[in-house]
């Protein structure tokens, strides 16, 4: 296994950014995202299950499957970016909101809030981590497919958005679509910059 520390720098920023988007952004105005996120609101609902319980078994569910799917380097790089966004994230709670007027602006809490997620998760993949669990299943995904992994992002989002339509308004389901479809974009769009590493970790999945 070879570790470019310069991607753990990445990985640890990336997540910082998106940790600092979440709290500042997602947190206030009621804009929920897909994915493992949504889908721990969903059983908490349905079910009454605890989203610290079904949060920690989903993403080590989709931790395994990268794992079984991309090797060992994923695994690393991904502690990398959990463990940096889990610190952001703690570090951020200290202080209040610096928006708190986003609540009452879901538009541009949609939009501002994709830029955070397209951007922190993006590089996180970029260098062959993920942050969270369903960035996992994506990249997952999209490594068996060979589908582009924006596509991936929005089919598995879309899913779990269409599924929340049985407790959270059209409206906000609305503008948590617009936050999915250009955050896949944004993420997308990152996918094509050109690293050495895409190169290595194709001989390491090769390898195993």
């Amino acid at each position: 296994m070879r570790i470019n520390w310069r991607y753990c720098v990445l990985s640890i920023l990336s997540s910082a950014f998106l940790a600092f988007g979440l709290y500042n952004v997602h947190s206030l105005s009621g804009v929920t995202e897909g994915g493992v996120l949504g889908m721990t609101l969903l059983l908490d609902r349905w079910f009454r299950i605890s989203p610290a319980i079904s949060g920690f078994v989903l993403n080590v569910l989709c931790y395994l499957i990268g794992w079984k799917t991309l090797g060992k380097e994923f695994i690393f790089y991904s502690a990398v970016s959990t463990a940096g966004f889990s610190l952001s994230y703690r570090i951020c709670e200290l202080f209040p909101p610096l928006w708190p007027q986003l609540a009452e602006m879901p538009l541009v809490a949609a939009m501002i809030g994709a830029v955070f997620v397209g951007v922190g998760a993006g590089v996180c993949v970029l260098v062959g981590g993920a942050p969270s669990g369903d960035d996992a299943l994506a990249m997952s995904i999209s490594h068996a497919l060979r589908w582009k992994i924006q596509w991936v992002y929005l089919f598995t989002d879309l899913i779990v958005l269409l599924l929340s339509l049985s407790y959270i308004p059209l409206e906000r389901i609305g503008y948590s679509l617009l936050t999915v479809l250009l955050s896949g974009q944004i993420i997308g769009l990152i996918q094509k910059i050109p690293l050495e590493k895409k190169k290595e970790v194709t001989y390491a999945q090769e390898s195993c």
